[in-house]
């Protein structure tokens, strides 16, 4: 067992080794990014098949949306409780994959635990991806997404006064640069902004980042080439890495997590430090042996549901 493995959770490190037996290397091994999206939407797709397909106790409507300024049309899809009546909460929510990979689809069984969790109408929001798309892209088209929600939250039965934005690894990213984009257009703060594990570095120079090399979730080498990707050889802006963010006021409150064996970490811990400095209320929690997305790989380990069941509890909070 190589070092990297040994300082994960046990659990967390079995569902592991089993998934880098049958895909060797991991989806992210596939040189090609248009193969590896098509492989990591086929893994998605076959995960909420073996779950018993998609929760039925919401429903679900596929919508497209206006770009911003000119920009293609944006792919959403609404989430409401089935059994959900008056204004609601709404979320915002974003799906990872690095900028250069993930789906609306891909992400349906997260949407919807959420929305369910929150009691929530919840809009998930698509986003031109990288290399085809680089930067500013994806940024433009969610929030063009989070926009159309909030200029339309009457009709979609949302209370704008209650309302979230979510997303994980790369959507943590787009989570923070969502409502940087919000408040730098003079909108109100939303209630949360819940950035799990977010992708935040691109210089890749952290010591976690260093660690990281051969665990096959999203270690530093997948990490690079999607930075890569992403800015397709501009210089990044703080709409591409809120580490380059200075001014944090009026920015409301933030829910941040990581695992100790994540080559965010350092990252992450980096943003939660300027964030508090100057004044952001954070609530931040660092998962002792989880790796990149574990909760997701290993949902059934009891790190995992402590992990999703503190993200969900933070939601309800916020949006009671």
């Amino acid at each position: 067992m190589s070092h990297q493995y040994s300082r994960v959770d046990p659990e967390s490190r079995e569902v592991l080794e089993q998934h880098m037996r049958l895909v060797p290397g991991g989806v992210n091994a596939i040189a090609d990014p248009v193969a590896r999206r098509e492989a990591s939407d086929a893994l998605s797709a076959a995960g909420i098949e073996a779950a018993g397909g998609p929760d039925q106790r919401v429903g679900r409507e596929d919508l497209v949306v206006p770009g911003l300024d000119g920009d293609p049309d944006v792919p959403v899809r609404v989430y409401r409780p089935a059994d959900a009546a008056g204004p609601l909460p709404g979320i915002f929510f974003i799906h990872g994959g690095g900028m250069m990979m993930g789906s609306v689809a891909g992400e349906d069984s997260t949407a919807a635990v959420y929305s369910l969790a929150a009691g929530a109408v919840l809009v998930s929001g698509g986003y031109r991806l990288a290399p085809e798309y680089p930067h500013p892209a994806q940024s433009r088209d969610t929030y063009a997404g989070f926009s159309w929600m909030m200029d339309n939250a009457e009709a979609l039965g949302i209370d704008p006064s209650r309302v979230a934005i979510v997303g994980g690894s790369a959507g943590g990213n787009l989570a923070l640069v969502t409502a940087m984009r919000a408040r730098d257009d003079g909108r109100p703060s939303p209630q949360l902004v819940l950035a799990a594990y977010p992708m935040l570095d691109p210089t890749n120079t952290t010591a976690s980042s260093h660690a990281v090399t051969e665990l096959g979730m999203w270690d530093r080498g997948t990490n690079i080439e999607a930075w890569q990707w992403f800015l397709g050889g501009a210089e990044p802006d703080r709409y591409a890495s809120p580490l380059l963010e200075t001014d944090w006021a009026g920015f409301g409150p933030v829910f941040m997590d990581v695992g100790t064996e994540d080559a965010f970490r350092d990252e992450d811990l980096a943003l939660v430090a300027a964030m508090v400095k100057q004044g952001v209320f954070v609530e931040f929690h660092l998962y002792p042996g989880a790796y990149h997305a574990s909760e997701a790989l290993a949902p059934e380990a009891e790190l995992s549901r402590r992990i999703t069941a503190t993200r969900l509890s933070a939601v309800r909070r916020a949006l009671a």
